[in-house]
């Protein structure tokens, strides 16, 4: 696995940025999974990322970690997004990138996200860029 992939599938914070009302950028932390190929998303349809998505499915985001050299590293990049909202897929994903943040799905706050989440994002980069100092 080549170092972008292993830092992706190991942080735990994606910037997400849509586009909103008036064409100004939306810019929201989220929890993820990082398949090598693609990021998953938990979210509910009635967030503002989701409605955002609704309208033009580009997006950029952003991982990155450290604030003095040498250890700083990141990673962004725009591409497409698809909303997937097919019930058994969606909690089948959010099971998955749930269990990246808590050590089992019984968690009272794992069990109530679970409940909230009733789409994922998927987003396919078409661009990607990679930084290290």
């Amino acid at each position: 696995m080549n170092k972008k992939d292993e830092f992706l599938k190991t942080q735990k914070i994606l910037r997400l940025a849509t586009i909103g009302k008036n064409k100004t950028p939306h810019i929201v932390p989220v929890w993820y999974r990082y398949s090598g190929k693609k990021f998953h998303i938990g979210t509910n349809t009635r967030t503002q990322k989701a409605k955002n998505l609704k309208k033009n499915n580009r997006v950029s985001f952003c991982v990155d970690t450290g604030v003095n050299a040498p250890n700083i590293y990141g990673v962004m990049g725009q591409g497409k997004s698809n909303l997937i909202t097919e019930k058994k897929k969606v909690k089948t994903i959010a099971k998955k990138i749930l269990l990246r943040y808590f050590k089992t799905i019984e968690n009272k706050s794992a069990k109530e996200l679970l409940e909230d989440t009733d789409c994922i994002i998927e987003i396919i980069p078409e661009k990607v860029s990679v930084w290290s100092y």
